[in-house]
């Protein structure tokens, strides 16, 4: 596991996307992995300014982590609709290589088992974009998913509704409930893995992920597994790991 370690969100969503920018020179038809959220929210901002500057994504493919159950396609905080303003159109990636789960489905549980299907169709994702949740989820799994979890329904958590509510500030607009997700064991399929995390807020699941037993109580944690994640956060995000990890581009 690699930590780099930057002085501000900026910093960090420039230095991560130069990880994928790197990725998608390398291969030009990428197949990514992409996450929701405001965790990669400066990553996104970076690329896309790589790509109007001229790196090219139009060959990549992308897959969405997750989406929430019940809401249609075109909800504003539908992940259909989110991923379509903050990723597939700034980074000029092609919409129909574009796929999100379809939480809207009337079979949810097929739903998901055709997703897992698409992704090893497409020969299986290159390089995972994730971001933290501050209870040390990774996509929608919530602490207690197994390592070998595939793409399914799950409930999420007390914490995970509370820290989404920002997003659904209308009564009438409830906060979903449930999300259909890649699981963790479809997460660490990918070959490589990215995460990015900001602010204060993160540092206590970021240290539980990577300096903690590996274990379901902290999904995060299954990531000390694979054999090539790096981790970008600021300052703030980094700040409880020990003094040893918690330094400009470090190896842990």
């Amino acid at each position: 596991m690699r930590i780099i370690v930057s002085p501000d969100p900026v910093t960090t969503g420039a230095a991560a996307a130069h990880a994928v920018a790197s990725a998608a020179d390398d291969r030009p038809d990428l197949v990514l992995g992409v996450a929701t959220g405001s965790s990669p929210q400066p990553l996104y901002r970076s690329l896309a300014i790589l790509v109007r500057a001229g790196l090219d994504l139009s060959s990549a493919t992308a897959f969405a982590l997750d989406e929430y159950v019940g809401l249609a396609p075109d909800h504003p905080e539908s992940y259909h609709s989110v991923i379509a303003r903050e990723v597939t159109a700034p980074l000029h990636l092609d919409p129909a290589r574009v796929h999100v789960p379809n939480g809207a489905a009337a079979d949810a549980d097929a739903a998901a088992e055709a997703y897992e299907r698409a992704i090893a169709r497409a020969g299986g994702v290159d390089l995972q974009i994730l971001g933290i949740g501050t209870n040390g989820h990774i996509g929608f799994n919530e602490p207690g998913s197994a390592a070998d979890s595939r793409t399914r329904v799950v409930e999420l958590a007390a914490q995970t509704i509370a820290d989404n509510s920002r997003f659904f500030l209308d009564p009438a607009d409830p906060v979903p409930t449930h999300a259909l997700t890649q699981g963790v064991g479809t997460i660490l399929e990918a070959r490589h893995i990215v995460l990015v995390a900001t602010g204060g807020h993160k540092a206590d699941a970021i240290a539980r992920g990577v300096e903690g037993p590996v274990t379901a109580a902290v999904p995060a944690s299954f990531l000390q597994r694979h054999p090539d994640v790096t981790l970008f956060l600021d300052d703030a995000a980094a700040s409880r790991l020990s003094p040893a990890l918690a330094t400009p581009s470090v190896n842990a």
